[in-house]
């Protein structure tokens, strides 16, 4: 079983890891799921390996063993939500990676419209803030199944509960001030706010008068150069 101190890895890497279209396709990927790095998209990389690879070996067993194991991995891959009911083994083959990711508690919760963008749905979900069939998950990759996809929502516990907390998404998904401008209605200015002054020190200031400066006559050009030597 090896030493559980030094764990081995649980994903595999590319052969050729410096492809750059390969490189630009997995940045890509990385953000649009809100992936913390690319260790997680090998997981899922090597988990969609591992499907197609049990898939080829019932396409190359022989009938009689096969029909009974193909019904009961399929079964299983509905349950996931990978695939649908009434799929066959060939489909399994044209699985790619975001299929699985999008099984994922993080995607799921930003699809179902819990959280403004990807990156907060993550933050939702290791906060503590997001349960799934009544229980905590604070696992962004737990891979939810079919019949929870439908019992996901904000812990009881959970200050998010309130449709009015600030880090809740709109009703419209627009922000407050975007709808207030929308709608017509002129926000209010907002003025400076003075410090108060004492009638004494009004009165003060009021009672002073201006202060008056001298006019100045201004030399005309002919005046300025008659005093020159």
């Amino acid at each position: 079983m090896g030493d559980p101190r030094k764990p081995h890895k649980a994903y595999e890497t590319p052969r050729h890891p410096w492809r750059k279209d390969q490189l630009e396709e997995e940045l890509h990927l990385v953000g649009e799921y809100g992936l913390r790095n690319k260790r997680e998209l090998r997981r899922h990389e090597t988990d969609l390996s591992q499907i197609r690879g049990i898939a080829r070996t019932l396409l190359g067993s022989e009938e009689e063993a096969r029909a009974q194991l193909e019904r009961q991995y399929l079964t299983s891959l509905a349950r996931r939500g990978v695939l649908p009911e009434s799929a066959a083994v060939d489909n399994i083959l044209d699985l790619n990676v975001k299929d699985l990711m999008e099984r994922r508690l993080q995607t799921i919760v930003y699809r179902a419209g819990l959280a403004k963008s990807i990156h907060q749905a993550r933050q939702f979900v290791i906060h503590g803030h997001i349960s799934v069939a009544g229980d905590i998950v604070t696992v962004p990759s737990y891979v939810v199944l079919r019949d929870q996809e439908s019992r996901i929502a904000f812990h009881q516990g959970s200050p998010l509960t309130n449709a009015q907390h600030p880090a809740r998404a709109a009703p419209t998904g627009k922000r407050v001030t975007r709808i207030i401008e929308e709608a017509g209605v002129p926000a209010a200015p907002t003025a400076p706010i003075l410090p108060e002054v004492s009638p004494e020190v009004r009165e003060e200031v009021q009672a002073e008068q201006p202060l008056v400066l001298p006019e100045t006559e201004e030399e005309t050009p002919a005046e300025a150069t008659e005093e020159k030597p």
